[in-house]
């Protein structure tokens, strides 16, 4: 079952599937347990049968448990996918300590990477973002110089600005950004996603549900260990005043037969030809809810409807896609 739609990553690149599997959830994230290895891996080769060939991942994820899970399970089928890789973000007992995007850095972490993949080459390689302790130009050379050493195919880039890019994209060209964008999240509509598609520059974008927001499930108030509220997004106010909104996607949606969360991943890949929606999963019973998500058309009239309910700053607080 291969006839997913391809998308191509920057203007020579490769095609890959239109849809991006997130692997970040078969680790351990904010305390959590991690889910079962078994059906984690089942996952990865079913969306790879299924022609998801667009794993994403970052060697941060479960302190090198991510790579090493799809590793495992894609030893024996590494035709088959297509590995995007993260780094520079450091992390000690599970909280944030802040970036090392050091040349001498990254040339140690591309090797633990390859090792615990079990590969010889990165498909995309990327920075975690950008925090402006060392210059643009040292970090993409450097990866740069790994494409030249056989180690990485194409270079992305995550989290950054349109001046960034553009700079980047001037060093070496540029495949792929990844960064949040959804019905609630739509600053990058202002310079980022207009700078990417005038240099052809694919766009993955992740958190299309904005953390739960828009799955049409959360309620206020949340439970208090939730880890939700450490956002000003889901506190108090906010949080009803958001769900309010929520409340029109959930009937669009249940008028077109669909779940919040798929029309929510169907509006952002409607964004754009160069847009993939990469959504996290660990279970293989979200495969086909969203894959059917990719099929969904709008009319003029509903696209109206979620483009005004959901404008730019129509959605009060923010996530740590703006830290």
């Amino acid at each position: 079952m291969n006839n997913i739609e391809k998308i191509q990553l920057g203007q020579n690149g490769p095609l890959v599937s239109k849809l991006g599997l997130g692997c970040m959830r078969m680790s351990s994230i904010w305390g959590s347990s991690t889910p079962d290895e078994t059906e984690s891996i089942a996952t990865i080769h079913e969306a790879l049968d299924r022609g998801i060939n667009f794993l994403n991942t970052g060697d941060f994820y479960g302190a090198g448990h991510n790579e090493m899970l799809i590793g495992k399970a894609i030893k024996d089928r590494r035709d088959d996918a297509f590995i995007s890789v993260k780094f520079g973000a450091i992390f000690h007992n599970g909280q944030w300590l802040g970036l090392d995007l050091r040349p001498i850095a990254i040339k140690n972490f591309i090797n633990y990477s390859l090792t615990r993949l079990g590969i010889e080459t990165i498909d995309l390689y990327q920075p975690s973002r950008m925090d402006g302790s060392v210059p643009v130009e040292d970090i993409i050379g450097t990866i740069a110089d790994l494409v030249k050493e056989g180690k990485v195919r194409h270079i992305g880039v995550s989290e950054i600005t349109a001046d960034q890019l553009r700079k980047a994209n001037e060093v070496y060209p540029i495949s792929a950004l990844e960064i949040g964008y959804s019905l609630a999240d739509r600053h990058i509509e202002n310079d980022l996603l207009p700078a990417a598609k005038e240099l052809g520059i694919a766009v993955v974008a992740f958190a299309n549900t904005a953390e739960g927001l828009l799955t049409g499930e959360m309620k206020a108030p949340l439970a208090a260990n939730d880890y939700h509220n450490h956002f000003s997004r889901f506190q108090g106010e906010n949080l009803a005043y958001n769900l309010e909104k929520v409340e029109v996607l959930k009937q669009l949606a249940q008028n077109k037969g669909y779940t919040p969360t798929q029309v929510a991943i169907a509006w952002v890949k409607a964004q754009g030809d160069n847009i993939m929606p990469l959504v996290s999963m660990s279970r293989r019973s979200r495969l086909p809810e969203n894959m059917e998500a990719m099929d969904i058309v709008f009319t003029p009239e509903e696209m109206n409807t979620l483009n005004t309910t959901f404008a730019i700053g129509a959605i009060r607080g923010g996530t740590y896609l703006q830290r």
